[in-house]
């Protein structure tokens, strides 16, 4: 009887280590189950529309095929460097990847805002933790995406590069004006209410620093007053200041001229084929979009896989033919198939991404400006935004009427004075 009590006893045990056992492995199941924050720029990431891959997803299904893990990935975006910055800064979301731009990602280095990918001290290599990184150009690596501190860090991958241009519409512009190849079409009054400036602070004034001719990262004062002074002149004849809006009102001619990125031209191009673009031979702006990890991330490996997985040539493809943004990885730049799709969507289109268009005029790239620089250039941003050469002549014209008011009543008041003493 003894016996028998024993062994009910064990054979209850063995159930409930069983139980445990399975139990315990249904909780790691469910702790496997991960998700992905990603903070991206709009419009910037294939997503399946118009039957082309939707990324995110198949970085879900790679997780879960090759890596065994449940990923979920929660996409949001963000439209200009300065609004995702004011998010990451102020701690209030924790994202895993963010893709800012190289004078942004400079800023956040220093404010120690962001995880380094890999160092001279680290076990692995960058090629060991990010497989694909071999496939970058060797021109986007270096000082683009190295910070020198007491080991060198390597803080972003590059996801896209490109430069600024003026779009104009051939049916409104007239072919033959000379200030076509310019900046100076951007301040041309024939075209007043149909000239659509950036809605971002850094690159609205670059448009008037490389018009005048200016080192864009020159901290001066009297050069900002003086970009200043060519935004405010710009004002009265703009209609408007806008990032993504510029894609309706210039693909349905609602507006004539625009400065914007080459990539987003093609994709305008494309639904509207009146639209032309030049770099102007003043200078422009030349950026990269790199991929980087927050210092807040909670999926830092995840993360790497995740940029990783961006940087593989059938991703980065589809990524390259949904922006039309130049791509700094040797395998989309040659592969044939891109290249043929581009040609389609516009003749010159390589050139104008890789080749002689993009070498033949003089660049810079926004480096990063030092808190009285940063100071410096919101004042003067609210300064634009605030200041209205229309509201300038309304309190001139109320300064005049205001005057004669005042004159009229001296006038009457001297005038009841010499009645009174003809009364006297």
């Amino acid at each position: 009887m003894l016996k028998k009590k024993i062994l009910l006893i064990a054979s209850l045990l063995l159930l409930i280590t069983a139980c445990t056992v399975f139990l315990s492995s249904c909780g790691s199941s469910e702790q496997r189950a991960l998700t992905l924050y990603v903070y991206n720029w709009g419009e910037y990431i294939s997503d399946g529309s118009e039957g082309s891959m939707d990324v995110n997803a198949a970085f879900e299904d790679y997780c879960r095929e090759e890596l065994g893990l449940n990923v979920t990935v929660n996409y949001s975006t963000f439209s200009s460097n300065e609004s995702m910055y004011a998010k990451i800064s102020s701690g209030s979301s924790a994202y895993d990847v963010i893709i800012p731009s190289d004078y942004m990602i400079e800023r956040m280095v220093k404010e120690d805002l962001l995880l380094p990918l890999a160092n001279s001290k680290d076990s692995k290599t960058v090629e060991q933790k990010i497989p694909n990184y071999k496939y970058i150009d060797d021109q986007f690596k270096g000082e683009n995406v190295y910070y020198e501190g007491s080991a060198k860090e390597l803080y972003s991958v590059p996801y896209f590069y490109g430069m600024i241009g003026v779009i104009y519409n051939t049916s409104i512009v007239d072919e033959n004006d000379e200030d076509i190849g310019s900046w100076e079409l951007m301040w041309d009054e024939d075209y007043k209410g149909d000239i659509l400036q950036f809605n971002n602070s850094r690159d609205a004034f670059g448009t008037a620093f490389y018009k005048l001719g200016y080192d864009v990262n020159d901290e001066s004062e009297e050069k900002w007053r003086k970009a200043l002074d060519e935004l405010l002149s710009q004002k009265e004849i703009v209609q408007g200041y806008v990032m993504d809006e510029i894609f309706n009102k210039m693909q349905s001619g609602s507006a004539a001229v625009a400065a914007y990125y080459a990539g987003d031209f093609l994709s305008m191009h494309e639904q509207n084929p009146d639209l032309e673009f030049f770099y102007p031979k003043e200078g422009t702006n030349i950026y990269i979009d790199s991929m980087c990890i927050p210092k807040a991330s909670q999926n830092p490996e995840l993360a790497l896989e995740y940029i990783n997985f961006m940087c593989r040539e059938d991703v980065a493809v589809e990524n390259a033919l949904y922006t039309y943004y130049a791509s700094p990885l040797t395998t989309v730049v040659n592969n044939s198939d891109y290249q043929e799709a581009m040609a389609e969507v516009k003749e010159n289109a390589i050139d104008l991404l890789y080749g002689e268009e993009a070498t033949s005029v003089p660049t810079q790239a926004y480096l990063n400006l030092s808190s009285e620089g940063l100071q410096q250039l919101n004042v003067l941003w609210e300064e634009l935004k605030s200041k209205s050469r229309i509201g300038q002549g309304i309190y001139i014209g109320c300064g005049v009427i205001l005057g004669i008011i005042v004159a009229i009543s001296i006038a009457q008041i001297v005038k009841k004075r010499r009645w009174g003493k003809l009364y006297d």
